[in-house]
């Protein structure tokens, strides 16, 4: 089978340019939207000493040298939020971000090794409020290209109604016949074994080895995800404690995080928090991550110390990180990541 040609051609690069276009016009209004709301855009590095401490979150691993010789780790950040956060806890109020940010294992329609992240933050404000800026963002994407609505792989979502908000566990309900929150403690752990009776009983695949994250997830991605964003945006809402290492426990149910991500055409497009704060809690989070990584794959990731040390002085705030290319993609009607970035990085020939 040949090979297709290089994205550098001058045909293929006359294909995708309307979307890279469309790309360029919508950060503009992006910058211009969070200016006009008093952020400050903000440049973050993104060579950090941990890249980030989610156990399924692959990184890409260098080494500074010394001019003594000395070798330092360092890592390409899979996201600039630990370096965000600490701005919060410099004193900056409202902050948003255009970071590149590395995954490594990460390639396909919708995943790229190197891509554009999007995040912002809101000190002392609700989480609900970021719930009110994606519906905007959603919009004024649209708006600005002039699409009436998002599309994916032949499905649509309308960028101007209001996005639908749906707890986890009535998702979990809804579309799987379970009830999510029957194997989750009130301190937050789970019950494995009850999670995997009730998808027994609801037909669904378990295995031996796995564990209430891996049941979690295969229901999550096989049964709620391609049902979301349909006809209008989904903000699914309320993970389980267990599901939001880096989010505070809701008020009203401990059993829960304040945690949305939004979806729209069956996409994951952003993924929100309500910050935890509690330097000995999230260290205490990071470790159980850090454990999982290690049982799956076989390797761990070093916790940052002066994002803890930050952290303990952060006042709340709410954050948000939005994958920018995918929402270029379903605003254009791209239909691969690549073909919204204007340089991808190069794929290993045979």
């Amino acid at each position: 089978m040949p090979h297709a040609s290089p994205w550098w051609t001058p045909d293929v690069h006359a294909d995708r340019r309307p979307f890279l276009i469309g790309r360029n016009r919508i950060q503009s209004a992006l910058r211009r939207f969070f200016d006009e709301r008093d952020f400050i855009e903000v440049d973050t590095a993104a060579l950090q000493v941990s890249p980030g401490n989610e156990a399924h979150l692959h990184a890409f691993a260098t080494e500074a040298l010394g001019l003594d010789g000395s070798v330092q780790p360092l890592y390409l950040h899979t996201s600039p939020e630990f370096a965000c956060k600490k701005l919060i806890a410099a004193g900056e109020r409202r902050i948003a971000c255009f970071a590149h940010v590395y995954r490594n294992r990460e390639r396909g329609p919708l995943h790229h090794p190197e891509f554009t992240m999007l995040e912002w933050y809101r000190a002392e404000e609700g989480y609900e409020t970021l719930m009110h800026d994606c519906g905007e963002i959603l919009a004024l994407a649209a708006e600005t290209v002039a699409a009436r609505s998002l599309v994916y792989q032949g499905h649509e979502c309308d960028p101007f109604a209001e996005p639908e908000r749906l707890s986890v566990a009535e998702a979990f309900a809804r579309f799987a016949g379970l009830d999510l929150l029957a194997s989750v403690q009130e301190d937050g752990s789970t019950d494995r074994e009850s999670l995997a009776a009730a998808m027994r009983e609801a037909g669904l695949r378990v295995a031996g080895d796995d564990s209430w994250a891996d049941l979690f997830s295969r229901v999550l991605v096989e049964r709620i995800e391609p049902n979301l964003g349909f006809g209008r945006a989904t903000i699914l809402d309320e993970y389980p404690v267990a599901e939001a290492a880096l989010a505070r426990p809701a008020a009203a149910d401990p059993r829960v995080a304040e945690r949305f991500e939004l979806y729209a055409c069956g996409v994951e497009l952003a993924n929100a928090f309500g910050e935890l704060t509690d330097a000995a809690e999230q260290r205490r989070r990071f470790e159980l991550e850090m454990a999982e990584k290690a049982r799956v794959y076989g390797e761990t990731y070093p916790i940052d110390e002066d994002f803890l040390a930050a952290l303990a002085g952060m006042p709340e705030a709410s954050g948000i990180a939005l994958g920018f290319d995918r929402l270029v993609m379903l605003a254009t009607g791209a239909s691969r990541i690549d073909q919204v970035l204007w340089a991808p990085v190069a794929e290993a020939t045979p």
